[in-house]
């Protein structure tokens, strides 16, 4: 009997442990960007929006740096850079500061992918040390995301393109594509669920004067509010916010009541790429030197024509 209930016992923590780390994953994953692949087949609408900007609100610049033509089947290299400034710090679920991470989804044309190991050079797998570039999906492999990761040490992120040979896929032709992509650094004012996240601007939900501001054991605040009726309400304000407000002020409904933490923000551009045929250069270097050449010859012939000009006005 004793036996089974030390079983019993065993069990039971052993589930209560499964749970809570289900649990943590669960919240822990939401803050992911790349778990808008769960919700979204194309991360790009019709209207040319990049799914990320659903969550993160903020708008912020992004540039990628990619060669304006390149050779079928070749590995070239696509820069996406998220600039910010250094010193910024954004605030955790938890109410701790923190630095920026990054994350970053490029939508390639159809039949260009990430480039195998083998084919990278050293150069660009040392710039990539520490980043794992993956395709959005097991059908989308023309489709790259990457993050979140530590954006210090990569607000330039570089991705390994294999362009496709238009002679074994038929779906390709040499022609001139876009390459979209969308960065974004720091957390998102909105989970993947549609709640709010702490990064936000906390305003009032009342209007009155504010008579009394405390701080929780959770690190929390309490703002007490006194209305004209002599009503008091209270209000919390998540740890970590700065307030802007101090007692005995007046205060509106939807009156902001702390600074605004977000540091970060997401942005998107384009740019783009012509996959261009080596029989056409070819063609056109011939051209380029024949022109070079009848030019020349010309001239030649010019000169010899002035001098059979100038001897016969000797005679």
């Amino acid at each position: 009997m004793e036996i089974l209930k030390r079983i019993m016992k065993i069990i039971m923590i052993s589930l209560t442990l499964i749970t809570i780390s289900l649990t943590l994953f669960a919240e822990f994953s939401q803050a992911y960007p790349i778990y808008a692949q769960q919700a979204y087949t194309n991360p790009r609408a019709a209207n040319g929006r990049i799914a990320c900007a659903n969550c993160h609100l903020a708008e912020k610049p992004v540039q990628i740096e990619s060669p304006k033509a390149v050779l079928p089947n070749k590995v070239f290299e696509a820069a996406v850079k998220i600039p910010y400034a250094k010193d910024s710090r954004q605030i955790l679920g938890n109410g701790q500061l923190s630095g920026l991470n990054v994350g970053a989804v490029v939508i390639l044309p159809e039949g260009f992918k990430l480039a195998p190991n083998n084919l990278i050079s050293k150069e660009i797998q040392e710039k990539n040390k520490g980043v794992y570039i993956s395709p959005y999906s097991s059908t989308q492999d023309n489709i790259l995301v990457v993050g979140p990761i530590a954006g210090d040490t990569h607000k330039e992120i570089a991705f390994p393109i294999l362009s496709p040979d238009p002679a074994t896929n038929k779906k390709v032709n040499f022609l001139k594509y876009p390459i979209y992509v969308g960065a974004n650094r720091g957390r998102g004012q909105i989970y993947p669920t549609g709640e709010k996240s702490n990064n936000n601007i906390v305003n009032s939900s009342f209007e009155g004067q504010i008579t009394g501001i405390q701080t929780l054991e959770k690190g929390e605040t309490s703002i007490t509010i006194l209305n004209s009726e002599g009503k008091e309400t209270k209000q919390n304000v998540p740890k970590g916010l700065s307030l802007v407000v101090s007692k005995k002020d007046n205060i509106k409904v939807d009156q902001p009541l702390t600074k605004d933490p977000n540091v970060g923000g997401f942005g998107q551009t384009d740019v783009e790429i012509v996959l261009q045929d080596p029989n056409r250069i070819i063609g056109f270097i011939f051209f380029a030197f024949s022109v070079l050449f009848t030019q020349i010859f010309f001239v030649i012939k010019k000169k010899q024509f002035e001098k059979v000009q100038a001897a016969e006005l000797k005679f």
